[in-house]
């Protein structure tokens, strides 16, 4: 029996995406299919380098091309090429995906989980950058280790440009690289909008697959903004597992959920959710209560992304500047399944829901 590579696709139609529920030829997922006797080798593009489930591809790819006759020698290149939901886009066209991080109430770890959702995101491959839109309160720079560092300007088509820093491979831009530590950012409102339309369009970003926004507590001007001058992928809702933050959280994902402003939420991720002292790693501690994001999340119908335990190494990592995720355990495995989960939700975002739009919120 000659093989030939319409016979190869035809196997492998035969292989669906397990989150797209939609096989891998017709999703454009395979590519440079070559046939050399019984020499077959392809590419399988997936939608994000983060995949969890890139070895089950893997294997029901073998599976399928395998079947076709006994004795091939099979070679599987798997590569990606996260997807986009910004089509034509007018400000940051080299971005693909724009993430807002967000939480109803303060102190909940929201800025700890943007930089190691960031960091994580930049350890499978991808690109990442970070807005820090908490203007009165920015806590990126500190989490990164550079909050007594400056930006560089460039000039580009006339036009003054700054250039965000860089580290632990994320494209960072906050307020306070461009204001003393010390100092107190004491603006109104639209002085705090405008500097998150500067850092969105006179700012030198390199091409992203995602960039995050670390957005201050709550529902505020600066939300609005951003839904305004942006289309904004998903939504990331923080909470802890507490009655009073969770009430909080669902003021905020019903923010995105208004009709006039419509942002897909990608799920709930609930931080502090339990503790596990250093010396007892199997035992979990649920001093905050239990299940209080999942059970947020099961009642609005969105994902549940995940817990991040609270321990030690976390606020040690955030105070020096060095994200827990680079780390090699418990909260460094957490933060990666939390970095693969949203990516699995921004792919599956893009393949099943409509591009979102700026909105008009008036008032």
């Amino acid at each position: 029996m000659t093989i030939s590579s319409k016979d190869v696709l035809n196997a492998l139609s035969k292989v669906n995406d397990p989150d797209l529920k939609k096989d891998l030829v017709s999703l454009n997922m395979i590519r440079d299919v070559k046939v050399n006797g019984l020499n077959i080798s392809f590419t399988v593009v997936l939608t994000t380098p983060a995949c969890p489930l890139k070895e089950l591809i893997r294997k029901d790819c073998l599976e399928a091309v395998g079947s076709m006759q006994d004795g091939l020698e099979i070679d599987i290149n798997i590569t990606s090429d996260v997807t986009s939901n910004r089509k034509n886009a007018i400000l940051l066209q080299n971005v693909k995906n724009i993430i807002a991080v967000a939480s109803g109430k303060g102190g909940v770890g929201k800025s700890t989980i943007t930089a190691n959702l960031a960091v994580g995101l930049s350890k499978t491959g991808a690109s990442v950058g970070i807005i820090d839109a908490d203007i009165y309160g920015p806590s990126i720079p500190t989490m990164f280790n550079c909050e007594f560092e400056q930006p560089t300007m460039k000039q580009e088509n006339g036009k003054n440009l700054i250039v965000p820093l860089e580290q632990y491979g994320v494209q960072l831009m906050s307020i306070g690289f461009l204001t003393p530590p010390e100092n107190a950012v004491i603006w109104r409102g639209p002085m705090a909008s405008s500097a998150l339309k500067q850092f969105i369009s006179d700012v030198d970003w390199k091409p992203l697959d995602y960039l995050l926004i670390d957005l201050p507590p709550g529902t505020s001007d600066i939300h609005l903004t951003l839904v305004q001058t942006l289309p904004v992928t998903g939504a990331v809702i923080v909470t802890t597992p507490q009655k009073v933050a969770i009430a909080d959280a669902r003021k905020g994902l019903a923010m995105f959920r208004q009709p006039q402003i419509n942002v897909p939420i990608l799920g709930v991720v609930e931080n502090m959710s339990y503790f596990t002292p250093a010396e007892l790693p199997d035992n979990k501690y649920y001093i905050f209560g239990k299940d209080g994001g999942k059970t947020l999340a099961e009642k609005s119908d969105v994902p549940f992304l995940g817990e991040i335990p609270i321990v030690q190494s976390i606020r040690e990592s955030g105070d020096v500047g060095f994200p827990a995720v680079l780390k090699d355990d418990i909260t460094a495995k957490a933060f990666s399944q939390l970095a693969e989960a949203v990516a699995r939700q921004v792919a599956i975002r893009n393949a099943t829901m409509e591009n979102t739009s700026i909105v008009d919120v008036k008032g």
